[in-house]
């Protein structure tokens, strides 16, 4: 799998893609070296250079900390969120007369994932990260992807695509803010306030 060519192709020509994607035997642990982990890393990086280099966003200039701080919770929720959604999906599948695949539903987020990884480029500019808004294509590539990956009824699609929805939101949510709280929540003195 060519990741360029993956991307490019998920994007600009889903419903062809993921009649290929069905077909191919990718393994997890293959998807997540080769593709889920590379893509997260350019949100990351953007999170990094954006509080950690440039400062934006932050009250006291650039902060390597604080921009590694952003990074791992921006890779971790990620990566972390997308194996939970899989798993959740996979779980689900048998309440709408889909098929239990875990692969298959790891295939189904990591690729619907992808133009909000790509999107992750704009945070590093503050003015662009409106434009963030473009990773929201992914909630039309889950949706064209449920059926032929997970074998789908059409008539239970719809229902299947909001559920799965749902799952995503909350579980990337959740892992954000834990991660938050973690990591930057109690994690950042204040030199203004050191004697």
């Amino acid at each position: 799998m060519n990741l360029i060519e993956r991307a490019k192709n998920i994007i600009l020509k889903p419903k062809e893609e993921w009649t290929v994607i069905e077909q191919e035997q990718t393994s997890v642990s293959e998807l997540v070296t080769s593709y889920l982990v590379l893509l997260a890393l350019i949100p990351a990086a953007a999170a990094f250079l954006r509080f950690g280099v440039f400062g934006f966003g932050h009250m006291f200039g650039p902060s390597i900390e604080w921009g590694l701080k952003q990074a791992v919770v921006s890779f971790v929720a990620t990566v972390g969120g997308a194996y939970l959604s899989a798993w959740v999906i996979d779980a689900l599948a048998v309440n709408f007369g889909s098929t239990k695949d875990f692969r298959k539903a790891m295939q189904l987020v990591v690729y619907s994932y992808t133009p909000m990884m790509l999107a992750g480029i704009f945070q590093l500019i503050p003015a662009l990260s409106i434009l963030g808004i473009v990773g929201l294509y992914g909630l039309y590539l889950l949706y064209l992807g449920i059926a032929p990956l997970m074998k789908t009824p059409e008539d239970k699609v719809t229902t299947y695509f909001v559920v799965s929805l749902l799952v995503i939101i909350v579980i990337y949510v959740v892992i954000a803010a834990i991660l938050t709280s973690v990591l930057i929540g109690g994690g950042y003195t204040n030199p203004m306030m050191m004697r």
